[in-house]
């Protein structure tokens, strides 16, 4: 991975990150304040604090990917101190799709004269969680690379050895 692909999306992790820490310290602040600015129909409390946690799993998978592409840098990345990394990832991925669908179910009510909203809304939770399904099937990737790695580092002894 070259140094300005590794800048750029460092640069791209630490903007993200910047902006929802923001915009969670922002919908804490009108959550304990009680200066809600909106009285809509919406349940807009539990909307902000499912999209406050929402956040919050983003950021963890943020912090992993910044981690884990220290680790490419380093040439450290296939070795067993990643996986926690990468399961932290899909942890992050299946519980933003456990927030959606509660998002789902809050919003649900109010769709009752289009219930296509929510079946759309249900699919795209799925659509999440598939995604949390690539990501483990390159875990899987990555467990056989290090298997891989160590096979041919216990080799590589055994070659020094005989020669």
């Amino acid at each position: 991975m070259g140094k300005l692909t590794v800048r750029a999306l460092r640069a791209v992790l630490a903007l993200v990150l910047a902006g929802t820490v923001f915009v969670q310290v922002l919908m804490v602040w009108v959550l304990v304040s009680g200066s809600d600015p909106e009285d809509g129909a919406l349940p807009l409390t539990p909307l902000r604090v499912i999209t406050v946690l929402g956040m919050l799993s983003a950021q963890v998978a943020l912090v992993s990917v910044w981690r884990l592409v220290t680790m490419v840098r380093r040439g450290t990345v296939f070795s067993h101190a990643a996986f926690r990394y990468v399961d932290a990832v899909i942890g992050a991925i299946v519980a933003a799709a456990v927030l959606w669908f509660a998002v789902t179910a809050v919003n649900a009510p109010g769709q009752r004269d289009d219930p296509g909203v929510t079946v759309i809304m249900g699919g795209v939770g799925l659509a999440i969680l598939g995604v949390a399904l690539i990501v483990l099937v390159l875990r899987m990737l990555l467990a056989q690379a290090v298997a891989r790695d160590v096979e041919a580092a216990h080799m590589q002894a055994e070659l020094d050895e005989v020669i």
